[in-house]
This record gives structure tokens, C-alpha cells and sequence, in this order.
């Protein structure tokens, strides 16, 4: 048995349950949006979102209702955003499979991405419970923000690491923590719980990132998926900010020409690949996610063991040990 499948395997029936909730959802006498909601639930992943939110609902008590209305709005929610990041960096293919901006146009992207956005929005009022829905509304204000602080990044001529860790906070870790958040929120816990399981998902959601970003400096065979696409969009992750903060001025100077001027040659990639890995850059951001991991387990530590407390556990070395 796999790791992710250990994990959902206390969840079994309310992953059955959700996905039924799941596809109420999506329904529609839209055809053009019935097909694009089709392709979406062809091409969904793990539902790493939604599993985060019905574990920790365990972990605090019963599912409810509640539950899975918040478990559906963050992971609409995390569609929604996915659909736009696509529009906005231009991608066409994802999961393997083209991108509904490459499948259909930009307009049907953006429009497709702003309905499941607004009924990510009714899922969450469905909670029937305000804090649930006012952490659903702030995750998708900082999701946006995230982005354009990424945009803002990009045109900068060097980046720090609390530049990048903003992003990252923003973009990836605070959708984690929300999941974590609402489904203690749906249980009914008490505040320091909640704050726990938030901290929790923040660090799980980091550690998420990290990996993503580390992916990103091997070669496409090294690890059965396309790499260095962060790079030829020009986007400098932890990797590369520690080793263009720790070599010589004349290596440095040759990496930020090659980004600045956006000469994303295959051999440029390789090169820069190289370097990142050479300097140690690559090694530096697995430490750094190796110590969020340590302190994401700690956080749980107010929790009784139990199934839910370990593979909310096993979350965290699902994302830190992947291989694609």
C-alpha cells in the first residue's frame, strides 16, 4: 500500500461521501461549462486539500455536514486558482494534460475559473458557520495577492529569501492551513486546537512548496516529470536565492544575466540547474524543509494519538519524500 493511500484509508467512506458532494456541486445545464467541469474531475490529483480538511475534522471529533462543505470549498477554491495561475503564466499543459486555457481559450479559462470561485463561495455559506466562511474568503484574497507578489518578484533584479517565502506563504502554505483550520473549525474545537492544526498546515504547506521547488533543478528523468519550468518563467526559487547569495560575483553575475535577459536556452536551464545544485543551493532548501516538517509534527503534539493524528503525520512525509 502507498503512502497516499495509507493516508486516506481512515477516510475511506468520507472521501465516498465527498466525492458525492463533490459532483452536486459541479453540476450544471451549462454544456460548455459540463465539459469543462468534466475535464477538471478527469485530471483531479490526490485531493490532498480536502483529505487535509476531513482529517483533521476526525482528529477533532465527527464529520458533518459542515465538514464537507468546507472540505468542497477549498478545494473549489484551489481549482479556481489553479485555472487562472494557467491564464496569467500562460501554461498549456498541466497534470499531463493540456490546460483548459490551451484546451478551450483564455476566455473560457477565466470564466470557468471565476464560477468555481463563486461556488466555492456557496459552499462555504452552506457551512452555515461564519469563522468557516470568513477563512475561505480570506485564502482567496491571499491567493491573489500571492500571485502578484510573484509577478512583482519577478521583475526585481535580485530576490531575498523573505521575498520568496512571502509568496510561498501566501501562495501555498495559508491554503494548507486554511484546509487544516476549517476542519477543526467544523468540529467545534477550541481555539488553541484550531491555532495548532492552522500552524500545522502552514508548515505542511511549506514543506509542499519546497519540494515542488526543489523538483524544479533535476533533469526530467531524474524524476518522471517536467523540471526547470519555474525557471524559464523566470521565477527564482530557495534553491537558486542561496546559491546566487553564496558563490562568486563573476557565477553570479553569469546566472542573473542569463535570467534578466530571459535567455532560457535548454543549455542556459541545464547551466543554471548545475549551479543551484553545485552550490549547495539544493541541499540548503531540503534542510530548510526537513527543520518545517520537524516543527509541523510538533504542532500535533496537543493531539491523542490516533489513526487521523497519524496520517495527518504521514501528510507531512507524503510531501517531503514524493518523487513527482
Amino acid at each position: 500500500m502507498s503512502l497516499i493511500e495509507r493516508i486516506r484509508q481512515p477516510i475511506t467512506e468520507d472521501l465516498k461521501v465527498f466525492k458525492i458532494f463533490f459532483a452536486q456541486a459541479l453540476k450544471t445545464d451549462n454544456p460548455l461549462l459540463a465539459d469543462v467541469n468534466e475535464y477538471i474531475v478527469e485530471a483531479s490529483g490526490k485531493k490532498l486539500r480536502p483529505i487535509l480538511t476531513l482529517l483533521s475534522a476526525r482528529l477533532c471529533g465527527n464529520i458533518n455536514d459542515s465538514a464537507y462543505y468546507a472540505a468542497l470549498a477549498v478545494e473549489l477554491l484551489h481549482n479556481a486558482s489553479l485555472i487562472h495561475d494557467d491564464v496569467v503564466d500562460d501554461t498549456l499543459e498541466r497534470r499531463g494534460r493540456s490546460s483548459i486555457n490551451a484546451r478551450w481559450t483564455n476566455k473560457v479559462a477565466v470564466l470557468s475559473g471565476d464560477y468555481m470561485l463563486s461556488n466555492s463561495l456557496i459552499c462555504g455559506t452552506k457551512t452555515e458557520n461564519l469563522n468557516i466562511l470568513r477563512s475561505i474568503a480570506r485564502i482567496g484574497m491571499e491567493l491573489s495577492d500571492g500571485e502578484l507578489l510573484q509577478l512583482t518578484n519577478m521583475q526585481k533584479t535580485e530576490i531575498s529569501e523573505a521575498d520568496y517565502f512571502k509568496v510561498i506563504q501566501k501562495k501555498t502554505a495559508l491554503l494548507f492551513a486554511t484546509c487544516a483550520e476549517v476542519g477543526a473549525i467544523s468540529a467545534g474545537v477550541d481555539s488553541v486546537k484550531q491555532q495548532h492544526l492552522f500552524r500545522f498546515g502552514e508548515l505542511l504547506g511549506l514543506c509542499f512548496q519546497i519540494k515542488d521547488d526543489i523538483f524544479d533543478y533535476y533533469k526530467d528523468i531524474e524524476i518522471g516529470k517536467p523540471t526547470g519550468n519555474d525557471l524559464q518563467d523566470g521565477k527564482v526559487t530557495l534553491p537558486l536565492i542561496f546559491a546566487l547569495r553564496n558563490s562568486d560575483e563573476a557565477s553570479r553575475n553569469n546566472v542573473a544575466s542569463i535570467i534578466h535577459s530571459k535567455d532560457f536556452t535548454s543549455s542556459n536551464i541545464d547551466q543554471i540547474m548545475q549551479f543551484a545544485r553545485s552550490m549547495g543551493g539544493v541541499e540548503y532548501a531540503e534542510n530548510k524543509m526537513n527543520e518545517f516538517k520537524i516543527q509541523a509534527i510538533n504542532e500535533l503534539n496537543i493531539f491523542e494519538d490516533s489513526v487521523y493524528k497519524t496520517a495527518l503525520i504521514q501528510c507531512v512525509e507524503f510531501a517531503t519524500s514524493r518523487q513527482y
